[in-house]
């Protein structure tokens, strides 16, 4: 199916600025498991007594690397749903129905960047970098809880380090579905994240030493997150106990804040992370050492300001488009050749 819209899918997954890996590439085609929860698909008794009310589907989108204005994507149900007579043809509809509602979400389809180019045309600090990064999209979360652990994975810690603990989070505890495509594992959830092991020796002790230590390897330490294997698994049993993450939709910015910001490992920067990539609270503007530099640089002459200061900033400058500026100074900081301008 065809999507007419502006958006560099490649760049919107891999600019760095994200809550999740991204997703498979291969043979042109970025591919990635996701779950539709959505009661009309549920209408079906058959479907609800084989996925307890989340159904795996795998989509895949292919874009021409020459056209941003255009997408095509298709969907595949899991192997044992595939030629299954239980599917009525109002199944099927309400089934594609969800998945392009679920592509609009991860994407952000349904924001206007047109009108936010229009925007960044009245600054002249920023006019140069809807060229640099033109199509550049948020890139959300399919999954609150997995967007949670990664934001809190990534804090002081390289893309691809975190991305690779994520991938190996999943490739020891997801649920395995298999679909034509191939075989794809999805984010354990916060239920079954809080039982699991820390570290090699907690492990170990679980199963009596039966065999040498370097031999665990389930465990959240195995995985490379290192000290925030204690934090993780707070955190998961903050959100199984205590708070229900879909809460956070119905929340203002500030009340969602204050709620992520009692999460253990979570600091603000983190904190915007979450509400910016998981839960799509645009007036969010995250700061790292990076982007108080660029603010810094921009519009401070260079003065040495607060992480803080420069949240304020943001957030009362862009306004509304706080998170989306955020992304793109990012951005193009990196790729016009600021950032090591700034690092020297």
């Amino acid at each position: 199916m065809k999507v007419n819209t502006l958006v560099n899918i490649k760049l919107t997954q891999e600019s760095g600025q994200t809550s999740m890996p991204p997703w498979k590439y291969e043979k042109g085609s970025f591919s990635n498991m996701i779950y539709l929860k959505e009661g009309s698909i549920f209408n079906n008794e058959s479907l609800k007594d084989s996925y307890l009310n989340e159904l795996p589907v795998l989509l895949k989108v292919h874009q021409d690397e020459n056209d941003f204005n255009n997408f095509d994507y298709t969907s595949q149900l899991p192997k044992k749903l595939e030629n299954n007579e239980i599917l009525s043809k109002k199944d099927v509809k309400n089934i594609d129905r969800a998945v392009y509602e679920k592509l609009k979400w991860t994407f952000d389809l349904d924001f206007d960047l047109n009108g936010f180019y229009d925007f960044l045309s009245g600054d002249e600090k920023l006019v140069d970098s809807i060229e640099f990064c033109r199509g550049l999209r948020l890139f959300l979360a399919s999954n609150p809880f997995e967007c949670l652990i990664s934001s809190i994975c990534s804090a002081n810690n390289s893309i691809a380090r975190w991305t690779k603990s994520v991938d190996r989070m999943k490739d020891i505890w997801g649920e395995k579905i298999e679909f034509e495509s191939g075989t794809f594992k999805s984010f354990p959830k916060a239920s079954e994240f809080k039982g699991f092991y820390k570290t090699p020796m907690e492990e170990a002790e679980a199963d009596g030493h039966a065999m040498e230590l370097e031999c665990y390897t389930h465990n959240l330490k195995s995985c490379g997150v290192g000290y925030r294997a204690d934090y993780m698994i707070k955190a998961s049993e903050i959100f199984s106990y205590e708070h229900d993450l879909s809460d956070i939709f119905k929340m203002d910015y500030y009340e969602a804040f204050e709620l992520i910001l009692k999460t253990p490992g979570v600091g603000p920067k983190v904190a915007d992370c979450i509400l910016l990539y998981g839960f799509n609270f645009k007036e969010a503007f995250p700061s790292d050492v990076w982007i108080k530099r660029i603010v810094s640089h921009l519009y401070f002459d260079g003065e040495d300001i607060s992480a803080n200061k420069v949240r304020e900033f943001g957030m009362d400058y862009f306004g509304d488009y706080a998170g989306y500026a955020q992304l793109y100074l990012f951005h193009y900081a990196r790729k016009s050749g600021l950032m090591d301008k700034l690092n020297k």
